[in-house]
């Protein structure tokens, strides 16, 4: 994924930011860059390819100045090419960006039809010239940034040089994280710990809708109401410690909020930005000539399967069976012969999953592998492999490859849909808008974790749960089933609503917590009609709905406890209904001071069976 560094300091600033971006390169990237302010000009060096070509061109130009902002970047929106290299520029402006903005063509355009000349294919230089245009209009630099902050849509972190503030560095944060390292007379922005350990002495991670100003010797934040805020600041050597979890105690909150990052950059791979529509690589098979379809894994790899059913069958007109990698091979059952096998694995190691593989590829099966880990066996032993672009992930209970995983099976489906004629160019672009939007809906719901963790204090003590949902929602409780028993030891099962009467009705008595999954679409006035025979019973209900869901239950609000989440679509849903249900599993965990990231007897990687 893309990298920022950036610096202020009373020395000439850009071989330590080509070292810096060297420490980022461990991230990934097709094309790096620095800018820096001098002479009362922004003066810039770019390059397509490894680092070396950087630093070649660095030695042959003279880059002076002791402010700076440098980018490693991984294509998103354009090309692999020199002109795509951040940071990109106008005579005031320069930007370095990581993330995505979505309304990227409508602004694009606008500014077209006023006149601006482009000279990349990136959404970032978008941002370049709101910045500019507002500038240009006499408002200040802060209120200039703040401005087109309102008017960019996505997940971004901005490093912003203002040619009339020579001696302000401006760090943005709305979804991608980026902190400010500080050392004697510098003062450093960085996407991450290791980006700064070798020059800071201590790190302050920016929160959502902050805008930092940063001279060499202090830096103020505001956050997004342009408060004048204090953020936390945390030893560089215990960071370090932690093994890169910066802020966050456990592997596994890092990576719930890594999930905006991971996702818009997974989805990267698979979508064409410019035109907001699929650009999954060539498969060796002809989709459109598959007849039926079948999705195996375990575990959390498994729900995921469950949940991308849906997707599969409602976009493809195609039967799909969803099976535990476990079961399935022994069953013996029979496979189409023109059919498609799609194995999920965060590992691409799972044992029971790759005897499966290996089992279907014996019955001449076509087989599709999605996996986190490029170079595993089950990558090497399917016909063609997608990968999941979630990056590392420590904690043993899946977080962000869960959610990564569903954002791959959903392009696969809407790329088979297409693919046969069953979804329309105009349905593609629909789908594609609202995966991409999914970054920013998890952003808007991280935003809301202090009423989970307050959430969460409340049910402390408990021992049993149920979840329940419909549809999607299904496996979703599953998946939120799953998380709590996983790391926090209490027992819970996750359930379809419907299926409540047949069985799961008598478990209920006075205080039982009930987890309800609850969007406002086509099962929402069904699934009520549970959530009123819990409350029949006495047992405590915790609904998980968008504003529409609370309001439509009227009195009934006053009798449960209630988490709103934004709107959403059959696409968006089962990402934003997952994170409440993570971070509740954490926080109780949290509060059972069981070992969050090594849960007991449980390995990350099951690779016997």
């Amino acid at each position: 994924m893309c990298g920022i560094i950036g610096l202020v300091s009373k020395k000439e600033v850009s071989s330590t930011l080509l070292e810096g971006l060297k420490r980022l390169e461990y991230r990934g990237y097709d094309s790096s860059g620095i800018a820096t302010i001098s002479n009362e000009k922004i003066e810039r060096v770019r390059s397509k390819g490894n680092l070396s070509f950087l630093e070649e061109k660095l030695l042959n130009s003279s880059l002076p100045g002791n402010i700076g902002i440098g980018h490693t970047r991984w294509a998103t929106h354009g090309s692999p090419e020199e002109k795509n290299a951040h940071p990109h520029i106008t005579d005031k402006v320069a930007v370095v960006h990581n993330g995505i903005i979505e309304n990227n063509n409508q602004l694009r355009n606008q500014l077209i039809e006023a006149g601006v000349e482009f000279s990349s294919d990136t959404d970032t230089e978008v941002v370049c010239h709101i910045i500019t245009s507002y500038l240009n209009t006499g408002l200040s630099a802060y209120d200039s940034i703040r401005a087109t902050m309102s008017d960019v849509r996505g997940t971004y972190a901005f490093g912003v040089l203002i040619l009339n503030e020579p001696n302000k560095l401006f760090a943005v944060r709305g979804g991608s994280p980026l902190a400010i390292g500080s050392a004697n007379n510098e003062n450093f922005i960085g996407s991450d710990t290791y980006s700064l350990s070798a020059y800071s002495d201590n790190i302050t991670y920016l929160k959502d809708g902050d805008v930092a100003e940063i001279e060499n010797d202090s830096y103020r934040i505001f956050d997004h109401s342009n408060s004048l805020v204090e953020r936390e600041k945390q030893s560089i050597i215990e960071s370090i410690t932690l093994s890169e979890k910066g802020i966050f105690k456990h592997f596994m909150l890092k990576e719930i909020h890594e999930q905006p990052e991971v996702i818009a950059k997974s989805l990267s791979n698979y979508i064409d930005m410019d035109n907001g529509v699929l650009n999954i690589p060539n498969l060796p098979h002809d989709l459109s000539t598959i007849t039926n379809v079948t999705l195996v894994a375990c575990g959390s790899s498994y729900y995921a399967g469950l949940i991308a059913r849906d997707w599969f069958e409602k976009f493809t007109n195609i039967k799909v069976d969803v099976e535990i990698a476990s079961e399935f091979r022994y069953r013996e059952a029979p496979m189409a012969s023109n059919g498609l096998t799609i194995f999920i694995s965060q590992s691409g190691e799972t044992a029971d999953t790759l005897a499966a593989l290996k089992h279907c590829k014996y019955l001449g099966q076509k087989t599709i592998s999605i996996v986190n880990v490029g170079d595993s066996s089950m990558c090497r032993n399917s016909d063609a492999s997608l990968k999941i672009y979630a990056g590392p992930e420590i904690g043993v209970a899946s977080t962000k490859a869960f959610t990564c995983q569903l954002g791959v099976l959903a392009c696969l489906a809407i790329k088979i849909g297409t693919s046969n004629g069953s979804l329309s160019e105009y349905q593609e672009k629909e789908y594609v808008k609202s995966l991409l939007s999914v970054p920013r809906l998890i952003s808007n719901t991280l935003d809301k974790e202090d009423e989970i963790k307050n959430l969460a204090h409340d049910l402390s003590n408990i021992t049993t749960t149920l979840y329940l949902g419909r549809g999607q929602m299904y496996p979703v409780a599953m998946e939120g089933a799953l998380k709590l028993k996983e790391i926090s030891y209490v027992h819970a099962e996750g359930y379809p609503a419907g299926e409540m009467k047949h069985g799961p009705i008598a478990l209920l008595e006075k205080d039982l917590p009930v987890f309800i999954m609850s969007p406002s679409n086509n099962l929402y006035e069904k699934t009520v009609s549970n959530l009123n025979e819990v409350i029949a019973r006495d047992a405590s209900v915790i609904l998980f709905t968008d504003k529409e869901g609370l309001d439509n239950i009227g009195l009934l609000k006053n009798k449960i406890k209630a988490f709103v989440l934004d709107k959403s679509d059959i696409i968006s849903a089962p990402f934003i209904y997952t994170i409440p249900n993570q971070l509740i599993a954490y926080y109780i965990a949290l509060l059972k001071g069981t070992d969050v990231d090594q849960p007991r007897n449980l390995a990350k990687s099951v690779t016997v069976e």
